[in-house]
């Protein structure tokens, strides 16, 4: 259970952030290995949308990738690691460690004002124009798109999913 949630609109987000990787968290975490790497669309054209493990890589190179469109925007150095696929036990710790990262680059920011959130002018490689309130809602979004195609491929019998603990703690 969270101890605390973060003020301001910017630690509203990064809760959020954080809530959206631990729902896909545990739902990776009911996919057995097999599964987890096992090839279930050979005929999507997005290579990272091929397995469960590249969709996990792609969203951990994305978090970094946001975290680093904001760190620009503050002059802060890119610290994160190179890409490459990752094994299930390396996605779980670059997950993490690129939630952290972000936190890190966020640090001292949460309750910035509207005029300063609104100053913040991230053009994205993709082409997408945002501030750093719009790049988090997607950063948000990505996460939560890719827990969906992930639970689509069990729905679908692509991949299983081992019975979901019974828990009565809150998301959060």
């Amino acid at each position: 259970m969270k101890d605390a949630y973060r003020n301001g609109a910017i630690g509203a987000l990064m809760d959020e952030y954080e809530r959206a990787a631990a729902e896909l968290r545990r739902l990776i975490e009911r996919i057995p290995e097999d599964d987890f790497v096992r090839v279930v669309d050979s005929k999507t054209t997005d290579e990272d949308c091929r397995s469960v493990q590249t969709i996990i890589s792609h969203v951990v190179r994305a978090a970094y990738g946001y975290a680093d469109y904001i760190r620009e925007q503050f002059s802060m150095t890119s610290t994160r690691p190179q890409p490459k696929l990752l094994s299930r036990e390396e996605s779980f710790e670059q997950f993490d460690a690129s939630l952290k990262y972000t936190v890190q680059t966020l640090e001292g920011k949460w309750e910035m004002s509207s005029d300063e959130i609104s100053a913040t002018v991230i053009k994205t490689r993709w082409g997408a124009v945002y501030d750093v309130e719009g790049l988090l809602e997607h950063a948000v979004m990505h996460i939560l798109r890719h827990r969906r195609q992930i639970d689509k491929f069990a729905w679908r019998g692509l991949i299983t999913l081992a019975p979901q603990a019974n828990t009565s703690e809150p998301l959060g």
